[in-house]
C-alpha cells in the first residue's frame, strides 16, 4: 500500500548491528545457488535442483521444527529421469542438521530480490531507531528472539508443512513492532502508488498500523489469492512480539524531533535562531 524511504527520527549513535545484519544478508544472497536465476530471469532445472537441496538443508522446516527430526528422504541436488520425466532426485540426507539452529540461518536466506530488498529496506529505515534505544547488544538478542518466536510460531500453524521456510521478515517485523512502541509519532516518509508515486509524511503508528493489519488480513487468506506462499503468520507473530520487548522502554524514550515545515523569510536564513512553532507541514 505504501513504500517508506525515510523516518524523521535521527539516531545518536551509529547502528552497527543494523549495518552488520543487512551486509551478512547481502552476502548470503549472492552466495546462495540460483541467484544468478533470479537476476536474469533464466532458471534451468539443474539450478533450481541445487537451490532445492541447498535451501532443505539450510531453511528451517515447519515439521522439522516440531518433530525434531529429518525426513527420510530430502533432494541431493541431482537431476534425474523418472516416469514423469525430468527432475530433482531424492535420497537420505547426507548431513547432520540441527531444527533449532537452521532457524538461525534460515533468518539470512532470502527467496529473490525483491524478498531481500523489502527485508532490507524496512530494517534500514526503522531498525537503526531501535537498536539505539535498546542498545547493540540487546538490540540483535530482539532480532533473534522475534525471528525464533516468528519461526516456531508459524511452524505451529503449519505442523505438517514441508516447505521451508526462510528470510529475515520475522525478526524484523518485531523491529517494526518495537518502533512502533517506542516512536509511535515519529514522521515517515512514504511514497504512495496513486497514478504516480505520491510523496506523503505520515506518523510513524498509520505506517507500521496499516503494515501490521494488512499482515494480519492476509494471514486469514483475506484479499489475497496466493497467501500460502508467504508466511504472513510469521510476521504478525514477530511484531507482537517486538511490542511487547519494547514496552518496558516506552516510557524512558525521548520523543522524536518535530519535523520543520516550510520556513519563511527571516526563518529561512541560515543561522537565524528559530524559537516558535514549527511551521506546516508537505
Amino acid at each position: 500500500m505504501v513504500i517508506p524511504v525515510h523516518d524523521v527520527n535521527p539516531a545518536r549513535r551509529v547502528p552497527w548491528v543494523t549495518y552488520a545484519l543487512i551486509a551478512a544478508n547481502v552476502v548470503v544472497f549472492l552466495r546462495t545457488p540460483g541467484v544468478a536465476g533470479s537476476v536474469t530471469g533464466e532458471t534451468g532445472l539443474a539450478q533450481l535442483c541445487r537451490l532445492e537441496a541447498f535451501l532443505d538443508q539450510w531453511a528451517a522446516v515447519p515439521r522439522e521444527l516440531i518433530h525434531d527430526r529429518l525426513p527420510g528422504l530430502v533432494p541431493t541436488g541431482g537431476v534425474g529421469i523418472g516416469p514423469s520425466g525430468p527432475g530433482c532426485l531424492v535420497g537420505p540426507p547426507a548431513y547432520d542438521k540441527s531444527p533449532p539452529l537452521s532457524v538461525l540461518t534460515a533468518m539470512f536466506l532470502h527467496g529473490g530480490w525483491l524478498h531481500l530488498l523489502g527485508n532490507m529496506l524496512f530494517l534500514w529505515i526503522f531498525g537503526d531507531n531501535v537498536e539505539d534505544r535498546f542498545g547493540h547488544v540487546r538490540y540483535l538478542l530482539l532480532y533473534g528472539v522475534c525471528g525464533y518466536a516468528a519461526a516456531y510460531g508459524y511452524a505451529l500453524f503449519n505442523t505438517d508443512s514441508g516447505t521451508p521456510l526462510i528470510g529475515a521478515s520475522g525478526a524484523v517485523a518485531g523491529a517494526l513492532g518495537a518502533y512502533l512502541v517506542l516512536f509511535p509519532r515519529a514522521r515517515v516518509w512514504v511514497l504512495v502508488p496513486f497514478l504516480i508515486f505520491l510523496p506523503l509524511r505520515l506518523p510513524a503508528w498509520s505506517v507500521l498500523g496499516l503494515w501490521f493489519g494488512l499482515q494480519a488480513l492476509y494471514s486469514y487468506g483475506a484479499a489475497v489469492s496466493q497467501a500460502g506462499t508467504v508466511a504472513y503468520v510469521a510476521h504478525v507473530i514477530g511484531f507482537v512480539v517486538g511490542m511487547l520487548l519494547a514496552w518496558p522502554l516506552r516510557r524512558g524514550t525521548p520523543p522524536p524531533p518535530e519535523p520543520r515545515g516550510i520556513l519563511w523569510g527571516a526563518r529561512a536564513r541560515p543561522g537565524t535562531p528559530w524559537r516558535g512553532r514549527p511551521g506546516p507541514g508537505w
